[in-house]
């Protein structure tokens, strides 16, 4: 039988309906002879709302306020999946069927026998399989599954304050099932750990497990080959009848596994993602009984600790600053490996190395490959879900959370070691983490331990995200330390609302750039125009009202009320939407970069910052450098700025220039230049200075001399010049002689974990700038795959061009593009200069023919030209 035969997906043509409304049970449903025709259409993997919306039952369920008009009630009640499959003849072989994740209970039949009962398939992160063979029949068989929704007191996926949640709390089959055919044997769960010596020749060592099930009752004696280029390792096994196993394979037993000089696995910007083929077998009598082929990369991860406790990672043996931001999936779980594909591609694009898993691991592994092949290293972990009786719902221990009992305990480990077996091989996860605000109950950790000393010594462990600083430390003045592994060395104490940029450099005792920060952010990040007209009815669209709130966080998030402020403060009150819309990217943008600037700024004290949040699960107003649309915002060209491997960055906390290279390699004979203007493009201050650039490091520069400015608002631009006078970095910022001052002695009231400003910078002359026209000369290149927008602008005034947003838009629809990929956005212009930017977009459908260039900046009309009259190349 061809491997093509061996492993069949069961992911089309399902049929879906409540069981409130089938006078029927499983033994009928799952013959053959049921006539399910009348019921709903459904993919698998696919909860059960989301297969109603594909069903065209809810329309739009993310504009306004659609999602309240959902029917909670047909949820609280099972749900039936079926499936008619065929299979090819068999001959003797084993047939197997696996389940990879049901939230949250399910009774499973199978051509009218009942394979497995509710209460042995329980629990969202649970993965099941069975043997089918003595059920099946020739022909049609019928699968089918009853589907329990989550209770409250269940642990399954939430998704905390960060939205709305979903109405159907995601009840239903979120992961593929496959039926899987082998002849005898079968090998899962392969996996490849490596050894380096980094001596005056790089050596890997490298040693592969896998474990092997004889579905027979008869010994089975052959041997596992394994495959990895040229390299060919074989091990001779008996098996006895129905026996499980785990096989090593190491270079001490089979030199071939020793390589010298192998290509590593790096993460990005640091290094190529460089991954290795495996090809497992076993095979007795001249024959094949399974195989199983993975990706894996040859890299080493460690952690250390500072001298003030804080815990850092090395990739390699070298030290790395995390720079990363939380994932969440789509609240309908309705993520496609396409907008997975964007979205790590936009991480990448934004030069951060990390992504952070809290309860969401993904509906199959696509998300770990893309982050294995773009070098985006993952924090994996459970969800703060489980932690506070409000979503968990039912009481929590206040160190420990809602695992506690002895069945909830064996319930969350043994979920545990499912995720940790499927995806161990990928070289993208760095740190397993178990717990988040809180601790994990001692006799859960215990079994945790064991299970990463039996399966996975090849990451560190990390008992909580919190620790250091966390929600814990702040109620009690008491640190989470665990008493068997300590203290987790990380800190999660905010902000998680409005934070001005001083805040990140001044800031020593809480969620400052010191340490490794596992969630924070300097608050809301309001999507551009685009978007709020497609979340926000036009009747709604201002001023902001509960449908703008509906579209926030949940709790001390469900309001705008400190970014309104902010934006007032130090922009001047908006006229209306546009303004306002406007505004916000300008405020994105400044609050955002100095965060990851400061980290990377104050690397001799800093481990990490994790972004809370990367995405967002539908539109939202909240807590996202791109929304759901895919539009990235002002936070997103902030973040790719500030991350630029080699940067020049303005310390706000010291009023200096900081010369800062994140890369493993010195950088030599380069110059900076530093220049201030006033609001009117006069040019107070200049200097330029020689500088080198030491690897992994952060060296000042220089601090601004005092200066008399004679308008509130000024400018500051730096740049870094290699030998030949062509810019290698460089960054633009807005300023104000009225400075931010915090309140530190605020006491925290809410989960904000919010530090009140006492006075607010203010920018309002901004809005006295002089209009700029800026010219602007398009090219145009498309291949079959992508189309290429290359733009010159040209300020040939004698004024600043501030903060100048590009588009493209597509003529046919009036929609903006996305996904788009600009090297740089937002972009100011200083007086008689020019600017080259770049955009990629897919070439999809006749994109070529309608797309459209916008460009909008603060002081800069709003100009649209139509790229399709120009000549492609």
């Amino acid at each position: 039988m061809s491997d093509l035969k061996r492993s069949i997906v069961l992911d089309k043509d399902w049929r879906l309906y409540p069981s409130a409304r089938v006078t029927h049970e499983g033994k009928q449903i799952s013959n053959p002879s049921f006539d399910a025709s009348s019921w709903h259409t459904a993919n698998v993997p696919s909860t059960v709302l989301a297969a109603l919306v594909e069903n065209g039952i809810y329309k739009d369920l993310y504009f306004g306020t659609n999602l309240k008009d959902v029917d909670t009630d047909q949820f609280n009640a099972s749900w039936w999946y079926r499936k008619h499959f065929e299979l090819p003849a068999l001959t003797g072989e084993t047939v197997l069927i696996d389940f990879s994740g049901i939230n949250y209970r399910a009774n499973i039949w199978l051509n009218g026998h009942l394979l497995a009962p509710a209460d042995e398939v329980l629990g969202a992160f649970r993965t099941s399989t069975f043997d089918i063979t003595r059920l099946l029949q020739a022909g049609s068989n019928v699968l089918a599954v009853e589907v329990f929704p989550p209770q409250p007191g269940d642990f399954s996926i939430g998704f905390v304050d960060w939205n709305q949640r979903p109405p159907d709390n995601n009840m239903g089959i979120f992961r593929p099932v496959k039926v899987k055919i082998v002849d005898g044997v079968s090998i899962a769960n392969a996996f490849v750990e490596s050894e380096i010596d980094f001596g005056l020749v790089t050596e890997a060592s490298l040693r592969i497990t896998a474990q092997l099930f004889n579905h027979t009752d008869k010994p089975i004696t052959g041997q596992v080959k394994c495959l990895l280029g040229d390299i060919q390792v074989t091990k001779m096994i008996t098996l006895s009848a129905y026996e499980h196993r785990d096989i090593t394979l190491d270079a001490d037993n089979h030199p071939a596994l020793k390589i010298t000089k192998p290509k590593l696995w790096w993460p990005n910007n640091l290094g190529e993602p460089h991954l290795y083929t495996l090809n497992c077998r076993f095979e007795y009598e001249d024959k094949c009984s399974d195989a199983t082929t993975l990706q894996f990369g040859i890299r080493i991860v460690a952690d250390y600790f500072t001298e003030d406790g804080h815990r850092g990672f090395m990739v390699n043996g070298k030290k790395i600053l995390i720079k990363g931001a939380g994932w969440t999936d789509d609240l309908l779980l309705q993520d496609t490996h396409e907008s997975l594909a964007t979205q790590i591609k936009y991480v990448k694009h934004m030069n951060l190395n990390c992504i952070r898993l809290e309860g969401f691991w993904g509906k199959d592994q696509a998300l770990y490959d893309l982050c294995d092949q773009h070098g985006i290293l993952v924090m994996v972990g459970w969800s703060c879900h489980w932690e506070h009786e409000q979503y968990l719902g039912k009481p929590v221990h206040t160190q420990y959370g809602g695992v506690t009992d002895e069945d909830d305990i064996t319930l969350i480990a043994e979920s545990w070691k499912d995720q940790l077996l499927m995806l161990r091989h990928h070289p993208c996860i760095f740190v397993w983490t178990v717990a988040s605000d809180f601790l994990p109950h001692p006799e859960l950790e215990k079994k945790y331990i064991a299970l990463f000393k039996q399966y996975d010594n090849s990451r560190p462990y990390l008992n909580s995200t919190g620790g250091v600083g966390s929600e814990k430390a702040i109620i009690t003045d008491a640190e989470l330390i665990s008493e068997i592994s300590g203290s987790s060395g990380v800190k999660m104490l905010g902000p998680y609302a409005y934070t001005p940029p001083v805040y990140w450099y001044t800031d020593k005792s809480l969620g400052g750039a010191y340490g490794f920060n596992t969630e924070t952010c300097p608050g809301a990040n309001i999507p551009p125009m685009a978007s709020i007209r497609k979340m926000i009815p036009g009747g709604n669209l201002w001023p902001i009202d509960e449908t703008w709130e509906y579209h926030c966080g949940l709790n001390d998030f469900s309001k705008l009320d400190r970014i309104e402020k902010a934006i007032s403060e130090r922009y001047g009150k908006p006229a209306g939407v546009e303004a306002f819309a406007k505004k916000a990217q300008v405020l994105n943008y400044e609050l955002m970069r100095p965060m990851f600037e400061a980290f990377r700024v104050n690397k001799a004290k800093t481990t990490g910052i994790i972004q809370w949040m990367l995405n967002s699960a539908l539109p939202n107003m909240y807590w996202q450098l791109y929304d759901s649309y895919l539009l990235p915002n002002g936070a997103f060209y902030g973040t790719k700025k500030a991350c630029q491997p080699i940067q020049i960055i303005y310390d706000y906390g010291s009023n200096s220039v900081v010369t800062v290279n994140d890369t493993y390699q010195a950088v030599k004979n380069l110059t900076a230049k530093i220049r201030i203007f006033d609001l009117h493009a006069n040019e107070l201050f200049t200097d330029t200075c020689s500088c080198d650039l030491d690897a992994n490091g952060a060296s000042p520069l220089l601090t601004l001399p005092a200066t008399e400015i004679p308008t509130t608002a000024y400018f500051l631009d730096l740049k870094l010049l290699d030998a030949l006078g062509t810019e290698r970095s460089g960054n633009f910022y807005w300023l104000s002689t009225k400075h931010d001052e915090l309140d530190y002695e605020a006491k925290f009231d809410d989960w904000a974990y919010y530090t009140p400003s006492k006075t607010y910078a203010d920018f309002k002359a901004l809005n006295t700038l002089r209009q700029v026209e800026v010219l602007v000369e398009p090219d145009l290149t498309v291949t079959s795959e992508e189309i290429s927008v290359s733009v010159l602008l040209i300020n040939p005034s004698k004024d600043i061009a501030f903060f100048n947003e590009l588009s493209l838009l597509d003529a046919a629809n009036n929609e903006t593009v996305v996904p788009v990929f600009w090297d740089d956005n937002y972009v100011s212009i200083l007086p008689e200069t020019s600017i080259r930017v770049k955009a990629l977009v897919p070439n999809t459908g006749n994109l070529h023919t309608s797309l459209r260039l916008q460009i909008e900046g603060y002081n800069v009309s709003k100009q649209v030209m139509d790229l399709a009259l120009l000549k492609t190349q």
